[in-house]
């Protein structure tokens, strides 16, 4: 039978983090798909700086779950992808990403510029400063892979809730790594999550500056 996928819209409005996974493994197929999906986000300067982890053997998760507070749902799930920022991966990229941008229509004078713009601006960044860059250049890849499952018809848990250096240990991560956050995926077992609901655009949106109502 041909899965039906769901729209982008209803993945988002129906999308809910799944407290419980019945481990059934995901095809290689999809997996790429959402990967893929990750890998297409955009990011600042294009530096793509994440990294990704995926996890799907048994003795792996159980280590993993011991790494996250003992979670049940990181051994439940069918694959948890491990999103990581590197520090230092603008060094060793900046020349291929100029290589690919100019084959992809970058014009040679902005290619020139970004040579040494890149560098100079993120080398200046304090160990705090690149982790909150990398924070918000993983999360964007991430949620793309988040919603693409979602899109593919599987449930999701986005989890922040794990030690980094344990996490290091258990993955064997480079040094620059940051591990920014978890997506446990897979199809749920038993009842979802409740509707937890959101805030109305009044309580959250302003129109110009802050104060004055959206609507």
């Amino acid at each position: 039978m041909e899965r039906r996928e769901k729209t982008l819209a209803q993945a988002i409005r129906e999308r809910r983090s799944t407290p419980s996974f019945d481990g059934a493994p995901v095809p290689a197929e999809d997996l790429q798909r959402i990967l893929q999906a990750g890998l297409s986000a955009p990011s600042g300067y294009n530096m793509q700086p994440w990294r990704f982890v995926v996890v799907q053997s048994p003795e792996q998760k159980k280590r993993l779950r011991a790494a996250s507070y003992n979670q049940g749902k990181v051994e439940e799930a069918s694959a948890v992808i491990v999103a990581c920022g590197d520090a230092d991966g603008w060094r060793r990229d900046l020349d291929l990403m100029l290589q690919q941008g100019i084959a992809g229509g970058m014009p040679e004078s902005y290619a020139a510029q970004a040579k040494s713009s890149v560098p100079n601006y993120l080398s200046s960044f304090s160990s705090d400063q690149m982790k909150g860059w990398l924070n918000k250049q993983v999360t964007i890849a991430f949620t793309h892979m988040m919603l693409m499952a979602e899109v593919l018809g599987y449930d999701t848990a986005p989890m922040e809730g794990f030690e980094q250096e344990k996490v290091h240990e258990v993955l064997r991560l480079p040094m620059s790594f940051w591990v920014v956050a978890l997506l446990a995926f897979g199809h749920a077992r038993g009842p979802d999550k409740f509707d937890g609901g959101r805030f109305d655009i009044n309580h959250t949106v302003y129109a110009e500056e802050f104060g004055k109502s959206f609507r």
